[in-house]
């Protein structure tokens, strides 16, 4: 908040007092709270951990409400809210109806929640969730801390540091090659934040749209949602020369294949069924239909796979099936260990593994048929783990649709607000898809909104273990 608080006075947008009272509001609140509990056990138990992670997100996403509301761009609440807890959990949907508009200084510090909330997933996935045993965790951050031949570090702390500055280094390097393609430099560190963080916000009322025009710019933007979307485990091992570790990775070769196959339909059914010229904004065919229909199609399946939610063009108008195809991958996810959300490639993976193993048993009962990943046998445990993680999302996916559906939502709003919800998309279907917001919901769905986003965001079991009675019981 404070560097908001910086950002605001270099433009002098008339917020930076604001900003600058609600950074130090939330200091005060932070160090008073650590002045009382300075006596207090510090070890964390597993219990402990279920909860730190869960309420942490929650106590964070009320104190982001501050510059808003102090600032009174958001003056109700409940938006402010949601606004902050999508912007944490990395969502990008928003209430905003002229984001152009906002100060200088407000329009940092939303990309900033992304920011902070992209690295705190990873953080969390890759050295906390294993320790929690988390929905098979353990296995998708099995080069992290833990006795592994391949462990980036014995201490999450240096794990932590190590995949912060691979995150700090592709922020800086998106920033520097936006603004070399043409875009301002706030423009530039605004969208590289909330691309790393596969967010969406962006600083434009047209989303990527405003630089249809500018074809470089989306490219390159297309470029790092990749690498958002990607393991940062395996960027650590690309840095350090491990390159063959990357490419011989399952999870990394069937998230490229997704991108690539998934492309080259969207590509075609643009070409030849879809009206571009409709759906795009300043220059459609710079490059001829041939590309133009390339590379929406390439940006918007990036985009939902790894639930960054940027849109260069309204993908629900391009014939029905695409409306059905893009909803579908929602559900996809990137990888695991990245700022992506959804159910993540590995679980898919590991699934459609485990289903092949059950068809081999029927016709060889008695033979032992391991489930393999990455050359290892995956534990049983881990196995349903998985299975019963999925059942979850789906079940999550099917009541938060029921819910959205009591406040007089039509049926294909209701499942895209739910799915995006709850993969931490951004844009939905229906009267909330890629060119509308989310400021015509109710007060009450909105609220819905967020604890959808936010039991996406933290691996679904994180925080409904916290609504089970024996959570709660003395042991």
């Amino acid at each position: 908040m404070l560097i908001a608080a910086i950002v605001s006075g270099v433009f002098k947008d008339g917020s930076t007092l604001n900003i600058l009272f609600a950074g130090i509001t939330t200091l005060i609140v932070g160090v008073t709270a650590m002045f009382f509990t300075r006596e207090h056990e510090k070890e964390i138990r597993k219990r402990d951990g279920y909860l730190v992670v869960a309420i942490g997100w929650v106590v964070m996403a009320l104190s982001g409400t501050l510059p808003y509301v102090f600032s009174n761009t958001i003056p109700s609440f409940t938006n402010a809210f949601f606004e902050t807890m999508s912007g944490y959990t990395t969502t990008g949907a928003s209430i905003l109806n002229d984001i152009e508009s906002m100060p200088e200084g407000i329009l940092f510090w939303r990309s900033l929640t992304h920011w902070i909330g992209g690295m705190g997933i990873i953080v969390l996935a890759i050295a906390i969730l294993p320790l929690l045993g988390i929905g098979g965790m353990q296995l998708f951050a099995a080069e992290a801390p833990g006795p592994s031949a391949d462990k980036l570090h014995p201490r999450i702390t240096d794990t932590a540091k190590r995949l912060w500055l691979i995150y700090f280094g592709y922020t800086a390097a998106e920033t520097l090659l936006l603004n070399l393609a043409g875009m301002s430099f706030f423009d530039a560190i605004n969208h590289a934040m909330c691309t790393l963080s596969t967010g969406g916000f962006s600083t434009k009322n047209a989303s990527i749209a405003h630089w249809n025009g500018q074809p470089l710019i989306q490219y390159i933007i297309i470029l790092f949602m990749f690498l958002a979307g990607t393991n940062f485990v395996l960027s650590y091992f690309a840095f350090k020369g491990k390159v063959q570790k990357v490419i011989r990775d399952e999870e990394f070769k069937l998230y490229f294949k997704f991108i690539i196959i998934f492309t080259i339909i969207a590509a075609i059914i643009i070409y030849f069924k879809a009206d571009i010229s409709l759906s795009t904004i300043d220059h459609p065919m710079v490059l001829g239909k041939g590309e133009s229909s390339f590379r929406h199609a390439l940006f918007q399946v990036i985009a939902i796979v790894t639930t960054t939610g940027f849109v260069t063009a309204d993908f629900t108008i391009w014939t029905p099936f695409l409306l059905v195809f893009f909803f579908g991958i929602m559900f996809l996810g990137g990888s695991a260990g990245s700022t992506a959300g959804g159910v993540k490639v590995v679980r898919h993976l590991i699934m459609l593994k485990t289903g092949f193993t059950e068809f081999k048993k029927t016709l060889h009962p008695n033979a032992v048929l391991p489930v393999w990943y990455n050359n290892n046998s995956i534990p049983k445990k881990i196995i349903f783990n998985i299975l019963a993680f999925f059942i979850l999302y789906m079940l999550a996916f099917i009541i938060g649709s029921l819910v959205f559906s009591m406040f007089n939502l039509d049926f294909e709003s209701s499942i895209g607000l739910a799915a995006s919800s709850l993969g931490n998309v951004g844009p939905a279907l229906g009267e909330f898809g890629p060119v509308n917001n989310y400021s015509a919901l109710p007060d009450l769905a909105k609220w819905w909104c967020g604890f959808l986003m936010l039991i996406g965001r933290l691996e679904i079991f994180t925080v409904l273990i916290l609504l089970t009675p024996f959570f709660w019981r003395n042991r």
